[in-house]
């Protein structure tokens, strides 16, 4: 069983724009959007996968991640109701990699910083460009923000 540990953050500013990233661009969609269990399809550039995460305890979950070919993630997504579409920018500080979606459409203007460790107590050094946390706040999950869009809060 996989356990996905991962903290969340708003940004203060936009100067990970200067550092050295990589972007690729998402759609995801929820066939179950339940709190106690999310199903995700996601295409990412030209992959797809299909994801299963269970019930937020603190900052961890169980999470199974599994490949998908490309055809049957469109043909999932298109029974999703609601489809995200942001950017990932992915940005390497220190031993960790940083998530930042840049979100689209209903959700523009939101912009995410998300952080995966390996236990609930590692330490890592906030980048100055890191703001407030939102790892406990449910309006800033990505299946929240596929039924509630950021540009309506």
């Amino acid at each position: 069983m996989a356990t996905e540990i991962e903290r969340k953050f708003l940004l203060s500013s936009d100067i990970w724009r200067t550092l050295p990233h990589t972007s690729v661009r998402i759609a995801q969609g929820y066939l179950s959007a339940e709190p106690a269990r999310t199903v995700r399809v996601r295409i990412k550039g030209e992959a797809g996968f299909l994801t299963v995460k269970g019930q937020n305890h603190g900052i961890s979950r169980v999470e199974f991640e599994y490949p998908i070919p490309h055809t049957d993630a469109e043909a999932m997504l298109a029974l999703c109701p609601h489809v995200l579409d942001k950017t990932r920018h992915l940005l390497q500080t220190g031993p960790y990699v940083w998530e930042i979606d840049e979100f689209h459409g209903d959700n523009a203007g939101l912009v995410v910083a998300e952080i995966e460790l390996p236990a609930v107590d590692a330490e890592f050094t906030r980048p100055a460009w890191l703001g407030e946390e939102v790892s406990h706040d449910a309006r800033y999950y990505n299946s929240y923000l596929s039924q509630h869009p950021y540009n309506r809060w």
